[in-house]
Parts: structure tokens; C-alpha cells; sequence
């Protein structure tokens, strides 16, 4: 089995075949989908997908940070209040993004530095986006992370130093899709230095589709795309992969198998 932790298969660009996709990926042998929350408004179509798939599409909550901006307050009270449903299985996805708009970066600190206190009070781990922001999100989690924090940095694309740094807070792992398999990622040289037992599976689906898809709709059955790339780049076999990545999601988001 192997689980996509990181999936909007919630968005409209699903909308027209969505429940073929589900099976496409479970029957390349994809069986659980962890479904990262966006706004206030994805909230509806996200949680009335998991509750069509029970035991197989797991929703988080969280405020992703392109929409944090002035008055996020509004938003994010909205995400708070979705939190009571049992289900959550994460805060996120939740981060820091200076990609599109530097400006906001005093909202998205505070907006974060709140999700992450959600998180250590509900026992949840976080799922952080991080995109030309490490810097500061090491600066938050400096202050932030201790033995209640957990979490994973998806669409991990950093260096090996960025790496180790995250693997030091102790309950961390890195997200490794699409983009690992990018000839210009740079992730080959970087993962073979990252031990196995931090490393989790994830599509980011529609976005970021693995080689040979590249450019294309993505989807979570080429979470054994990543898999496979991986069983290559580490040189080892492709079921302790898969052994191993599922183990690791189910211990960090404490989902039962």
C-alpha cells in the first residue's frame, strides 16, 4: 500500500472524473488520500469527499498561506470553527509563501504562528508549504517547535543543509513528489543523504505532475511514479519504499491502516 499524504482531489479540475481517478490510484495500489485544506470556501467540497470515502480520503484544516492577506482574521476563524469535526487528521496546508506576494509576510507569519498553536493544542501534526521561504519559516520554527510539535514540509525542494535543518526539530519529515523527479530538481544529490524513515509520499495533485506526466493534470495514482523514482535514486528495492513511507505516514498523522 502506499498513501498519497498530499492531494486536492476536492478541486473542479477533478470535478468531470473524479471518482475514476480514485479508483485509478487505488488500483496502482494508492489506498489513502490525505486531502490539504486551501480556504474557508474548499472547505465543503473537501469534507463531503471524505465522507464518501471513509478510511480512504482523510481531510485536514488549515489557511493555506497565498490566501492569507490583510483581515485574514475573517478566514481563519472560519477554519478554526471547521476544526471541531473529528475527522481532521492535520492542520495545513499552512506555511509561508513569498513567491507571489512579499508584502503579506507579516499576515502569513501570524496566521502561522496561530495554526501552529491549533496544532500543539489539538495534538495535530502541520503540513507546511513552503516556497521560497525557508528562512523564515526556520526563524518561526526556531521559536515555535518542541517535543507537541509535529509535521512535514511539503513539496520538499530544498537543499541538503534546508534538509538536516529540518530533520534537527526532531518530529519532522520531508513531502517528496513530482518534483523529485524534475532533472533540474536537484533532489538527487539531497536525498540519498536523507534517512528513509523521514520521507513521506505525496502528489500535490492537480499540480506538479512526476515525469513522464510533467506539465500535465496530475493525479494520485503517480504517487508510485515518485515511489519508483525514489527506489531508483536510493537504490532500494521499490517494496521497502513503499514499506517504509506508508509506515512513516501513518505514524505522523496517527492513522490507523
Amino acid at each position: 500500500m502506499l498513501i498519497d499524504t498530499h492531494t486536492h482531489l476536492y478541486l473542479e479540475q477533478f470535478d468531470q472524473d473524479r471518482d475514476q481517478v480514485i479508483q485509478n490510484a487505488i488500483d496502482a495500489g494508492i489506498e489513502k488520500f490525505f486531502l490539504p485544506n486551501i480556504d474557508a470556501y474548499s472547505i465543503s467540497g473537501m469534507m463531503v469527499l471524505a465522507e464518501q470515502y471513509p478510511n480512504v480520503c482523510y481531510p485536514m484544516m488549515g489557511l493555506h498561506p497565498c490566501s492569507v492577506e490583510a483581515g485574514f482574521e475573517i478566514e481563519l476563524q472560519k477554519i478554526y470553527d471547521a476544526l471541531s469535526n473529528k475527522a481532521i487528521i492535520a492542520i495545513g496546508e499552512i506555511g509561508i509563501d513569498l513567491f507571489w506576494n512579499k508584502t503579506s509576510l507579516p499576515f502569513q507569519r501570524e496566521a502561522f504562528r496561530i495554526q501552529v498553536q491549533w496544532a500543539k493544542d489539538m495534538n495535530l501534526p502541520i503540513v507546511i508549504h513552503a516556497r521560497d521561504s525557508y528562512n523564515e519559516l526556520f526563524e518561526e520554527l526556531n521559536v515555535l517547535n518542541d517535543a507537541q510539535l509535529s509535521g512535514v514540509f511539503h513539496c520538499f525542494t530544498g537543499s541538503l543543509q534546508q534538509a538536516e535543518k529540518i530533520l534537527s526539530y526532531g518530529n519532522f519529515y520531508l513531502g517528496i513528489g513530482g518534483v523529485s523527479t524534475f532533472k533540474n530538481s536537484g533532489l538527487n544529490t539531497v536525498l540519498p543523504r536523507v534517512p528513509l524513515d523521514r520521507i513521506i509520499l505525496e502528489t500535490d495533485s492537480p499540480y506538479l505532475a512526476p515525469v513522464p506526466h510533467r506539465g500535465k493534470r496530475n493525479e494520485s495514482a503517480y504517487t508510485a511514479l515518485v515511489a519508483r523514482h525514489l527506489s531508483h535514486v536510493l537504490d532500494k528495492p521499490f517494496s521497502e519504499i513503499e514499506e517504509q513511507t506508508t509506515l512513516n505516514a501513518l505514524n505522523l498523522f496517527q492513522v490507523t491502516s
